[in-house]
């Protein structure tokens, strides 16, 4: 199959294409609200103003690729315990007794995410991994469900790839979307929809705006899959890998929107994540 694979110098070139590396507008803190599990993140810089990210989704257990997704998914319930413009902290209570206390924080061009696990229980709480954003680019990218995947990209041993060039496949429990999954995890465990034949070589997964100025791409710092999902949506998908009685895990995301340049944009997840981030069985 023929891949396109953008590379970077100065400008973005691939397939024919010129993405110009233009300067967004800063200065301003990127603006936060939070109804109905529904995040919205607002601001200037932003194609249409605002970008909408379904905030939590789901905590999952071990054997999802093999297991209806009923079956998977962990009960939760999450309160908003207070809000200011830049600034949202939560409590999910997930069953049967882990408390999940989480923050998320605006930036000028970044919305970070901070989550505390703790197993009130005296069992091993079975979360394997979590998806905690669905961040639904339709707007950003200008794109549908059926020609997204052209405008957004993973890192995989080719450099930066466009999803609809990477090795896609459709078998899967659930047709649709492509799971990506980096080494060290379990594909058993890895999301039941189709799973990509390319390895991720970090834990970046974005897309490019419609005016080619911009990008938004996210990553934390355990990366279990990254997904390309269903409603014209990104996900980067933290790794829990379980949580035993009694025991604490912190773990950290952040979503970017940056000017059209990868080079700064990998130097800047490098900063945040790379010299901790952790994939695969903990």
């Amino acid at each position: 199959m023929m891949r396109r694979t953008i590379r970077w110098s100065g400008s973005l070139l691939g397939a024919g294409l010129v993405w110009l590396a233009l300067p967004a507008s800063a200065g301003e803190k990127l603006l936060l609200s939070w109804t109905n599990n529904l995040l919205t993140i607002s601001g200037d810089i932003l194609p249409a103003g605002k970008l909408d990210v379904w905030y939590l989704e789901a905590f999952c257990r071990p054997g999802a690729a093999r297991q209806k997704w009923d079956k998977t998914v962990i009960p939760h319930e999450t309160k908003l315990l207070s809000a200011t413009p830049h600034q949202l902290s939560f409590r999910t209570m997930v069953e049967p007794m882990v408390e999940v206390s989480h923050e998320v924080r605006a930036g000028e061009d970044e919305v970070e995410l901070r989550f505390e696990f703790k197993n009130h229980g005296p069992e091993t709480a079975p979360i394997e991994w979590f998806q905690p954003a669905c961040i639904r680019v339709d707007r950003f990218t200008g794109c549908s469900q059926s020609n997204y995947t052209a405008r957004s990209f993973i890192f995989t041993e080719l450099g930066l790839t466009t999803l609809d060039q990477t090795g896609r496949t459709a078998d899967a429990l659930y047709r649709g979307g492509q799971v990506y999954v980096p080494t060290g995890i379990n594909l058993d465990d890895a999301n039941p929809r189709p799973i990509c034949r390319d390895q991720p070589t970090n834990g970046l997964i974005g897309c490019f705006s419609a005016d080619g100025k911009m990008l938004l791409a996210t990553a934390s710092d355990r990366t279990h899959e990254l997904f390309e999902g269903v409603y014209v949506c990104l996900h980067s998908d933290p790794h829990v890998g379980g949580l035993p009685a009694g025991g604490t895990k912190i773990i950290r995301a952040k979503i970017y929107f940056l000017q059209n340049d990868l080079e700064a944009m990998v130097k800047r997840y490098q900063k945040d994540f790379a010299p901790t981030e952790r994939s695969g069985r903990q």
